[in-house]
C-alpha cells in the first residue's frame, strides 16, 4: 500500500503544480492587461490635453478658420454653443461663431482650458469635459470674462481625432 500513496500523493501534487502554473498565467496576462489600460489612459489623457490646449489656441486666434481642424465637417452634426442655441453642421458653426464672436468690435479673446481635465474612450469614441475660462476683449473698451463648462465627442477619423458634437454652457449669474 504504501507504493500506491505515493503513486496518488505524486499525481495529486502535479495536479496542484499544474493548477498553480495556470493560476500564474491567469495572474500575469491580468496584470499585463491592467498594465496596458494604464498605459493607454495616461496615453489618451496626454493626446487630449493636446488637442484641448490647441483647440483653445485656436479659438483664441480671432477667426473661426483656425480651429476648423478640429471638426467633421459631416452636415448632420449638431454643436451646442454660448449663443446662440445650436448649430448643424461645420459650415452654420462657422458662419455663426464668425458672426456672434468674432465681429467688427472684437478686437481679441483668450479661451484657457481648466486643469480639470476628463478623458473616456470607447474605441473610436472618446469624450472629454473640462472647465474653461474665455476673456475676451472688444474695440470699445468693454472687457469680458466668463467661465464655461465643456464637453467635447471626439471620434476617430483615420489617424486624426475629430469633434461630432460638442456642448459649451455658461453659469447663470
Amino acid at each position: 500500500m504504501t507504493p500506491r500513496r505515493t503513486g496518488v500523493s505524486a499525481a495529486r501534487k502535479e495536479r496542484w503544480r499544474w493548477l498553480l502554473y495556470v493560476a500564474m498565467a491567469l495572474g500575469g496576462a491580468l496584470l499585463t492587461f491592467a498594465a496596458a489600460r494604464a498605459e493607454q489612459k495616461a496615453s489618451d489623457d496626454a493626446t487630449f490635453r493636446k488637442l484641448t490646449d490647441a483647440y483653445c489656441a485656436a479659438w483664441s486666434s480671432g477667426s473661426a478658420d483656425a480651429p476648423a481642424r478640429f471638426y467633421a465637417k459631416d452636415a448632420d452634426l449638431v454643436f451646442y454653443d454660448l449663443a446662440p442655441f445650436s448649430y448643424h453642421g461645420w459650415t452654420q458653426y462657422h458662419e455663426g461663431v464668425q458672426k456672434e464672436f468674432f465681429n467688427s468690435n472684437f478686437e481679441s479673446g483668450k479661451l484657457t482650458a481648466g486643469k480639470d481635465l476628463k478623458v473616456v474612450r470607447r474605441g473610436n469614441i472618446a469624450w472629454t469635459t473640462v472647465s474653461m475660462h474665455f476673456s475676451e476683449k472688444t474695440k470699445d473698451g468693454k472687457a469680458t470674462e466668463t467661465q464655461i463648462r465643456y464637453t467635447g465627442i471626439w471620434e476617430r477619423r483615420g489617424s486624426r481625432w475629430l469633434l461630432v458634437h460638442e456642448h459649451l454652457s455658461a453659469p447663470m449669474e
